[in-house]
């Protein structure tokens, strides 16, 4: 037998504006909104008082000369209730991809302390396109970071199928316990943590660009 089914009427209703190249929208599990832009800038609304203000401003540490850089990526800890802490992906001034860790401001937990970031890696980037850029968090409470290939085209430097490179992955981190001396650890059921041939941070090879996941 042939079913139809009757389509929903739809209708869009803008309830926010005049973003600057808004890239990600998410959530710390409150009544606010956090809005990523290109530029370097957490935009934060309070969706039950609409007080509307910058979280965050990174804008002289993040490169936007290319299409595919900037800040890029937003992760909020699975205890930011309780700690504060949350993660960035973003393109440095040199190119390359940078994995932070922030904290809020004492006198002012509801905004983000530029002076507390913390670097928990860094990868070389060859090309300015295929960056990857988003990080989140599973229910393991483990930091999954989807990186590109590198860029250019068509993978020249093999990047994605070089089990001793971060491009072209989806790499897997334990930031429960980040230290300026240690700022991660491998998960214990990484699938390559046993293999000498591929990076331990690997968890998923052979990527072209996981911009967005989840």
């Amino acid at each position: 037998p042939l079913f139809s089914w009757a389509q929903p009427n739809i209708s869009i209703e803008p309830i926010y504006a005049n973003f600057n190249q808004p890239l990600a929208l998410t959530h710390a599990g409150d009544e606010r909104i956090f809005i990523l832009q290109k530029e370097g800038k957490i935009i934060c609304i309070n969706t039950k008082t609409e007080e509307r203000y910058t979280f965050l401003d990174i804008e002289n540490l993040v490169s936007t000369n290319a299409n595919e850089r900037g800040l890029l990526g937003l992760a909020f800890d699975p205890d930011f209730k309780n700690n504060g802490y949350f993660f960035i992906n973003y393109t440095n001034n040199q190119g390359n991809t940078v994995i932070a860790r922030l904290g809020l401001q004492v006198d002012n937990p509801l905004i983000a302390s530029p002076a507390s970031l913390l670097q928990i890696i860094t990868i070389d980037q060859p090309y300015s396109n295929h960056n990857g850029g988003c990080i989140a968090f599973g229910k393991d409470n483990y930091l999954y970071i989807g990186n590109g290939d590198g860029g250019s085209a068509g993978d020249p430097q093999n990047a994605s199928q070089n089990p001793q490179s971060m491009l072209g992955k989806m790499l897997r981190l334990d930031v429960s316990e980040v230290t300026q001396a240690i700022p991660y650890q491998i998960p214990t059921d990484n699938p390559f943590i046993d293999d000498h041939a591929v990076m331990d941070e690997i968890w998923a090879f052979g990527l072209r660009n996981p911009w967005r996941f989840s």
